[in-house]
């Protein structure tokens, strides 16, 4: 029972946030207010904000002022608006990838994953015979060192939007030609954090192994510090224990949460499916909705939720479910599951499901107080 209340709790609360099915939760993922932040960052970023629409309104045929008024959008929360300012860019630059790379980003936090990979796909197209370039920080580390590309941008985050789709072998192929432009520190712990996990999805445990094989002690990471120290979890060198920890005790944060959703990932991987539904359902429970550890956690446990309502039932809540219904969607979707994650439960989680099911009248957010 304790298996399947965790994975439902956060199974449910994924209803509300995915699937409109909680009233605080009606907006559109475009229309939402971003995460808190903190007044003086806030202040920091509308005064960049607001010199980059000054700048564009100076130049508004500059591909670069149109760039950095998006950007800075998307910093501030104005996704809908941001999106638009970088398909007008495209529209008039239709040969600069910067702005289908930059759309797409802002795709994937909106959860419009389609249109996402749609846009990386384009970007790569152009940018193919292409020398690449570094790509400057919008908010930059403590060093002040920009660590990304564009190209390395661009095939990072095409593996994303399929990873989160759940189309492992597209992503798997993303990921090996993104560690082709990975050749620092930072963007090599990165890739190799998520092309990891994805080989895990796919049941390769070998080849997930020889991923670790480049990642050491004394690397010079300079912001991906958490997927560094994932990686060196994953390779035995820190203790589980260690890095949940120190997770615990830092802030809710983007940062936090890629730690934690790399930790929810370990024990799936490692047969602890109640603690791994856990970390997620902790996850999706904060407020940092725009994190791609939340999105990942989101997404695995509204795939968990498909199985168990199946395709029509999850449109509606689990209160008005039959008895017939719910046996029918454990049998029917966890037993035929093709995705790891789903295949992870076990006959005696299924039995157990039903039950849990049948006597349980769930309404999204009820195990989660």
């Amino acid at each position: 029972m304790r298996v399947i209340k965790r994975i439902l709790s956060g199974a449910l609360v994924l209803s509300a946030t995915v699937l409109g099915q909680s009233a605080i939760l009606q907006q559109s993922f475009l229309d939402r207010q971003p995460p808190p932040v903190s007044a003086a960052a806030k202040q920091e970023m509308e005064s960049r904000l607001q010199n980059a629409r000054a700048e564009f309104e100076a130049n508004p045929n500059d591909p670069e002022a149109i760039i950095w008024l998006g950007r800075r959008l998307g910093y501030l929360g104005k996704f809908r608006e941001a999106i638009e300012v970088f398909g007008n860019g495209a529209k008039k630059f239709r040969s600069d990838a910067r702005f289908y790379r930059h759309r797409g980003h802002r795709y994937i936090t909106v959860r419009q994953f389609d249109r996402a990979v749609a846009d990386f796909k384009k970007a790569a197209q152009l940018m193919r015979g292409k020398p690449d370039q570094i790509e400057p920080d919008g908010q930059p580390n403590a060093r002040n060192i920009p660590t990304s590309t564009l190209k390395f941008n661009i095939w990072y985050h095409l593996g994303l939007a399929y990873y989160l789709k759940g189309q492992n072998e597209k992503a798997l192929k993303a990921y090996r030609e993104c560690l082709k432009f990975s050749d620092s520190p930072d963007r090599l712990v990165a890739t190799s954090h998520w092309l990891y996990m994805t080989l895990r999805r796919l049941n390769r445990p070998e080849e997930a192994a020889k991923v670790l094989l480049p990642i050491r002690m004394g690397m010079d990471v300079i912001e991906n510090g958490g997927y560094y120290r994932l990686l060196l979890m994953y390779k035995g060198e820190i203790p589980f224990d260690t890095l949940a920890d120190e997770t615990k005790k830092q802030e809710a944060s983007a940062a936090s949460h890629s730690i934690m959703y790399g930790l929810g990932n370990w024990q799936l991987h490692n047969g602890r499916k109640a603690e791994a539904a856990d970390i997620f359902r902790q996850i999706v429970g904060s407020e940092q909705w725009t994190s791609f550890g939340y999105i990942a956690a989101e997404q695995d446990l509204k795939r968990i939720l498909q199985s168990v309502q199946g395709p029509k039932q999850q449109r509606s809540s689990f209160r008005g479910a039959t008895q017939a219904d719910t046996n029918a969607g454990w049998e029917g979707r966890f037993t035929s599951a093709p995705d790891p994650l789903l295949s992870t439960l076990n006959g005696r989680d299924i039995e157990r499901g039903k039950t849990a099911l049948s006597n349980l009248h769930l309404s999204g957010l009820e195990l989660f107080q």
